[in-house]
């Protein structure tokens, strides 16, 4: 990987990217052929060097699926009169926000 900035032959187009050795993308522009301006290598980071992730994904799937149970599981158990109730409330809630933007 290596970050390039490239120009157009044809048109005017020049703009920055990273990209795979040995690549040759057209010009997004007008889709002619595109010349290599400046190159740097890319420096990516060892695996052992980054930080580690702020959730734990075991912790996360099952969140997740007392979140898809969780839903269904509350209008089971609701009656018609109070599902009503908490659409009236949404229904008034969404005309008053809009009604004042």
């Amino acid at each position: 990987m290596r970050v390039v900035t490239r120009r157009c032959c044809v048109c005017e187009w020049r703009d920055r990217a990273v990209e795979a050795d040995g690549a040759d993308p057209d010009c997004p522009w007008c889709h002619g052929p595109t010349m290599v301006e400046a190159a740097a290598e890319a420096v990516r980071e060892p695996e052992e060097d980054r930080d580690p992730p702020d959730k734990n994904p075991h912790a996360a799937a099952l969140g997740r699926l007392g979140g898809m149970k969780g839903g269904p599981a509350r209008a089971a158990v609701l009656t018609a009169k109070r599902r009503h109730e908490i659409a009236v409330r949404a229904a008034r809630a969404r005309w008053r926000r809009n009604r004042t933007s």
